[in-house]
């Protein structure tokens, strides 16, 4: 999926309903190469298993997934999923349930039975009797096409949370950042962020240690990409001056790439 298309589906519902028909036409005349973690798993970040067949959305909710810091595999169809479960172990699987050979109520009942992971279902069915099937069937979460990339992220996170697969403390140096709560402390002190500030935090911490672009931090904390860089310019700046009130730099400009929250100079 193009840069262009890509920016439309992050600000818009995704997919529309004609361009899910074409695209799953297309998914199922081929089969992709499944997406591996890059670190081959190895990672304290969730797992997360998308079996998507229409490869536009897969593409995007496989990139809004990994930008939000999880690890993501994905998969155009079920029929490695036993596979899958062993070898990637799964905190949650993100299931399409129109899919060609074993269709997404199907595969949930090989996820519950050989694994703890999560389940969230994704449909352009918007059946009540549909949604009912998935949810007794032992689905956490169902989520109707068209949907907004950034509600599926938050969906995901809210179960894995409820599962207790994320933690919802992270901790950088003498800086905890409470999840839930939206609680900031930092020594001894309570840090008062705005709304947009805490996004902010919430996503670096939970990247701790890793440097993000701007491209990605606008479309993790916003939403979007298409946008004026200086946007994160601006509010990283106001949130790193909140921070250095009570301590050392903890939000370091990596030249070139983008920030990093760590402990210790940059």
């Amino acid at each position: 999926m193009d840069s262009r298309r890509r920016r439309q589906a992050l600000s818009r519902r995704y997919p529309p309903r004609s361009a899910e028909r074409c695209l799953k036409a297309t998914a199922r005349g081929r089969r992709s190469r499944p997406r591996w973690p890059q670190n081959g798993g190895v990672s304290t970040a969730a797992r997360v298993l998308v079996i998507e067949d229409a490869e536009a959305i897969g593409a995007a909710v496989h990139a809004a997934l990994r930008d939000a810091g999880y690890q993501v595999l994905l998969r155009p169809d079920g029929r490695e999923l036993e596979a899958d479960i062993a070898r990637f172990r799964p905190d949650l699987v993100v299931l399409d349930v129109m899919l060609p050979g074993r269709d997404g109520f199907a595969l949930l009942e090989v996820v519950r039975r050989s694994s703890g992971a999560g389940v969230l279902m994704l449909t352009a069915r918007d059946g009540v009797s549909d949604r009912l099937r998935g949810l007794d069937g032992g689905a956490d979460d169902y989520l109707v096409k068209p949907f907004v990339l950034a509600e599926l992220v938050a969906r995901v996170t809210a179960v894995l949370r409820r599962l207790g697969r994320t933690p919802s403390t992270v901790q950088i140096g003498d800086l905890v950042v409470d999840a839930d709560s939206g609680v900031v402390v930092r020594g001894q002190a309570q840090i008062d962020l705005t709304a947009t500030e805490l996004r902010l935090l919430r996503y670096l911490a939970a990247q701790r240690g890793r440097v993000v672009g701007k491209t990605q931090i606008l479309t993790a904390v916003w939403g979007y990409e298409d946008y004026d860089p200086n946007l994160v310019e601006v509010h990283v700046s106001a949130l790193r001056r909140k921070l250095e009130e009570h301590g050392p730099r903890l939000l370091h400009t990596v030249r070139g790439l983008g920030y990093v929250l760590r402990a210790g100079e940059s």
